[in-house]
């Protein structure tokens, strides 16, 4: 009967007003969700549901004798499960050799509310089976730790940060109580934003877990909606923890040079495996975890304990300066001003996505400028509500940036000059601003041109500039070293 009534879950996923007809065929319509959350539809596709094929009820039944066959096969011996708070686990101490979690990532899902699609229909079909799993008419979600303010306001604005903290908190302590010693937690997480990130940081450090070890593996598909819209992971970190005696207080200048030298040695290796973009500076944050997280606690020399926020700040600034290194090709990193090193590291990180604000603005303070105060200022950072992108040079005028002197406002004229064939006119402004004898200045749009897709409209202005670099620095050395013509008297 459970599995019968999975099977009828099942079915209602593909079965209700929300699921639009399948243009590449297979099971003929799209299922309700495509993604973690109700879209909105103009109209819907009807399933039958007594197709022997597509997305009917002989499927949904095919589908779970499959799972179970598969589960099946791992073991003769049934796991035990049970069903309680991650915060109150029912084990008595030193129970576990290893545990293994993935927590809610901070503020993503609405979890209950999703839950909420299925839980009424399992309710009316195996209710009386489970009593005590089906004693409400919806998901409790009073103490469910994902932050829902974002979505109901009303109803959840008491999920904020320290909610959310507190109670992770508690779960990882949780761990730590149950785990034998010496014993092993892996933590499986890959939320973006600081504050997501401060979270996670700061109740690992308040668990008694140590961190050992912290890597990303490829988990999510790049081609899948979310991966498209913006510049999501395309990893999940996963964070290695021991219970065994942590080192007594550290001072945050020795702590900080161990980070450093930690930091650097294992962005060589993430950098030689390809990791890159986003997933680079998350998994930077994942292995300054293994230096930070083994002491009691870290402080500065006022006696102040220094917390996630510190960790992530340098952090940043190290694998910023570690990454424009990489992607100039271990030169004229120096050279650059921020705001050109902002440019570059967004493309590299973010391509040309848009992202929060609070995210651009992270990638932003690691090239020690402010968003706040640079959105209205430099032509090329564009606000739009909660979200920040970067225009490219398709998206500028020439005449809004002719007075500017700027590095990546230059190059954007320049290639504007060159889409219009105005050679006579990009010359010039090479010549002017000193940047046409400047390798760095070929450098920058190299590198840029290497980040961007094929299909990118900015990478095609650059490559094209870039074909004729060396004949248009002959020409700008050639005219230098001539003798000007004086005027008559």
């Amino acid at each position: 009967m459970s599995y019968l009534a999975l099977g009828l879950d099942r079915l209602a996923d593909f079965g209700s007003s929300l699921c639009v007809l399948n243009p590449t065929g297979g099971r003929g319509v799209v299922h309700t969700f495509g993604r973690q959350a109700l879209p909105m539809v103009w109209d819907y596709a009807e399933s039958n549901p007594f197709l022997k094929k597509g997305a009917g009820w002989p499927t949904a039944c095919e589908k779970n004798e499959k799972w179970i066959n598969h589960a099946s096969s791992f073991s003769e011996v049934p796991p035990t499960i049970t069903q309680s708070s991650a915060s109150s686990l029912p084990y008595s101490d030193n129970f576990f050799e290893a545990v293994f979690t993935d927590p809610p990532y901070y503020n993503n899902v609405p979890y209950a509310d999703l839950s909420d699609f299925f839980y009424v229909w399992l309710k009316r079909t195996v209710g009386n089976l489970y009593p005590e799993l089906f004693s409400t008419p919806l998901t409790p979600k009073t103490n469910e730790v994902a932050e829902m303010a974002g979505w109901d306001k009303e109803r959840y604005s008491y999920k904020d940060k320290t909610f959310f903290e507190n109670n992770l908190k508690k779960s990882f302590q949780e761990i730590h109580r149950v785990l034998k010693p010496d014993g092993i937690a892996v933590i499986v997480y890959a939320h973006k934003s600081t504050e997501g990130w401060e979270t996670m940081i700061n109740s690992l450090l308040d668990s008694g877990l140590i961190m050992t070890g912290a890597w990303p593996l490829s988990t999510e598909m790049a081609g899948r909606l979310r991966a498209n819209e913006s510049a999501a992971l395309a990893s999940s970190i996963y964070i290695v923890a021991r219970k065994m005696k942590r080192l007594p207080t550290g001072f945050y200048n020795a702590v900080g040079e161990e980070l450093k030298q930690h930091l650097n040695k294992k962005l060589e290796r993430l950098w030689s495996e390809g990791i890159g973009g986003a997933d680079f500076f998350i998994a930077a944050i994942g292995s300054a975890i293994e230096v930070f997280g083994k002491y009691e606690k870290v402080i500065n020399f006022e006696g102040a304990i220094v917390r996630a926020d510190r960790l992530l700040e340098d952090v940043g600034k190290i694998a910023t300066d570690y990454a424009v290194r990489k992607i100039l090709h271990n030169g004229f990193s120096g050279e650059i001003s921020d705001l050109t090193r902002f440019y570059v590291l967004y493309r590299w990180d973010y391509g040309e996505a848009k992202v929060q604000f609070d995210e651009a603005n992270r990638l932003a303070r690691s090239c020690r400028i402010e968003l706040a105060r640079e959105w209205n200022r430099s032509g090329f950072i564009k606000k739009e509500k909660e979200f920040i992108r970067l225009l490219g040079p398709q998206d500028r005028k020439s005449e809004d940036i002719k007075d500017s002197s700027e590095l990546i406002d230059v190059l954007h004229r320049v290639l504007l000059c060159w889409e219009k064939s105005k050679r006579d006119e990009m010359l010039e402004l090479l010549k002017e601003s000193g940047f046409g004898k400047s390798e760095a200045f070929y450098r920058v749009a190299q590198a840029i041109s290497e980040i961007l897709p094929n299909e990118s409209k900015e990478k095609k202005l650059l490559d094209g500039f870039l074909a004729g670099r060396e004949r248009l620095r002959e020409e700008i050395t050639k005219e230098s070293s001539m003798p000007k013509q004086k005027k008559l008297l």
